[in-house]
């Protein structure tokens, strides 16, 4: 599914097909790499190649080997530990600076998270059977259930995953749940908010889409729809983070909350809408149109115009409709981040990443002539994430530096939306 990358560790991974950006997946890294699996799991505003019929597979990975049974752990040791780090590496670390309060929500949030996301893109499972499972998870965490009913509905789901930690992902429901009850009452509020809220776009996503193998395409019906859908995925991860920030740390202190809530919301939506255009090729051919009718008829084209050889060049008005709409959630995911104290570096650091890989990821769209071709996706290089973040150590204490360094980031998108594509 697209959610969003901040907790679902996509910010940064590499992508699949109906899934966030991999330079921009919040979720595996800290605050929201864009995505489609709630932009949380991208391994940051990047994705990788469309996923193959069936179950999850990522290339060059054997499938695990499930002869043996498995033990689940069930102590907050593991789960918050080993488990997370198997299962998002990238994730785990970025967790490992964040201040001691905040790590077990994010840690816990992340996990329930990553097993919805898993159940979504298990898709040797019907979409309505998924779509089913989705609401019995979100229906456990809001009434702080045992999770003993929704592990024996799992067992088949559980059974399919060919990699050997969403295997144990999914067969730890019920200690997750037990821990979730044990959070401060704050905490769990928190987190059964973000989780039933990321679990209701990924159930709107199932119920909106064809089967990923119908030879269907279906898509969004308004700029409004876009934005709630963005909200779900994405923006909901900005909003849990602003409130873990404002619980567990001096950070917030001094802030407007509901101002750097809806900050943090747009923060959000700014990942995955990175992850929808850049991963919109690649969707259409899954079934999945995230570029409304009204923007598209706005430009005389209809969802199958998107599949023709010259749609890029067709389609150009819609993509700087939407790069202009996306650009103006990046200026307040700036704000963001420069009200944030100099001295949390870490925190920035947290900010600053996502915002430079999405707005370096948008630039790149912005002078792509061939955009809505799958075989040319607009993508950072690993090896510019990593000149990105080293960059980064330079700016992280200077407000001024920050803002200087995104004003020019955000002026060379907009250069290329006014200039004809050349490439």
């Amino acid at each position: 599914m697209r959610a969003a990358g901040w907790l679902t560790g996509d910010a940064f991974r590499p992508s699949r097909a109906g899934r966030a950006p991999d330079a921009l997946n919040l979720r595996e890294f800290c605050i929201a790499v864009p995505g489609r699996t709630p932009a949380w799991r991208d391994d940051a505003a990047t994705r990788g190649p469309a996923r193959a019929p069936g179950a999850r597979v990522r290339p060059g990975r054997a499938p695990a080997d499930f002869s043996r049974p498995m033990t689940t752990r069930t102590d907050s040791a593991y789960l918050l530990g080993d488990l997370l780090k198997n299962v998002s590496r990238s994730f785990y670390l970025t967790l490992r600076v964040l201040p001691d309060g905040m790590r077990d929500p994010v840690g816990l949030a992340y996990l329930l998270a990553r097993a919805a996301d898993t159940i979504a893109d298990t898709a040797l499972v019907a979409p309505d059977r998924r779509a089913a499972l989705l609401s019995e998870l979100r229906d456990e965490v809001e009434q702080l259930g045992d999770g003993v009913a929704l592990s024996r509905a799992l067992e088949d789901v559980t059974r399919m995953q060919t990699d050997s930690h969403e295997h144990v992902l999914l067969g730890s429901m019920e200690p997750m749940l037990a821990l979730l009850r044990a959070q401060p009452d704050a905490d769990r509020a928190s987190i059964r908010k973000v989780v039933a809220t990321l679990t209701a776009g990924m159930v709107f996503d199932l119920r909106t889409f064809p089967d990923e193998q119908s030879g269907r395409v279906a898509s969004l019906r308004t700029r409004d729809e876009l934005d709630r859908y963005t909200y779900l995925v994405a923006g909901c991860v900005g909003e849990f983070w602003t409130d873990m920030t404002g619980m567990h740390t001096p950070a917030a202190r001094g802030w407007n909350l509901p101002d750097m809530v809806e900050k943090g919301i747009r923060f959000g939506k700014a990942l995955q809408m990175t992850n929808i255009l850049r991963d919109c090729a690649k969707d259409l051919r899954i079934g999945r149109c995230y570029l409304p009718d009204d923007v598209l008829g706005a430009h005389g084209l209809s969802v199958a115009d998107l599949m023709l050889p010259d749609a890029s060049a067709r389609a150009r008005g819609v993509l700087v409709d939407l790069l202009r709409v996306t650009l103006d959630q990046y200026r307040d995911a700036c704000l963001y981040t420069v009200a944030i104290p100099r001295r949390f570096v870490r925190l920035r650091l947290a900010c600053l990443w996502p915002i430079m890989i999405g707005l370096e990821t948008l630039e790149l769209l912005a002078g792509h002539d061939a955009w809505l071709d799958p075989a040319k996706p607009a993508k950072v290089p690993r090896k510019r994430v990593y000149r990105i973040m080293a960059s980064s150590l330079a700016l992280v204490g200077s407000n001024k530096a920050i803002r200087a360094r995104m004003t020019a980031l955000s002026d060379a998108v907009s250069a290329h939306l006014v200039q004809p594509v050349t490439r």
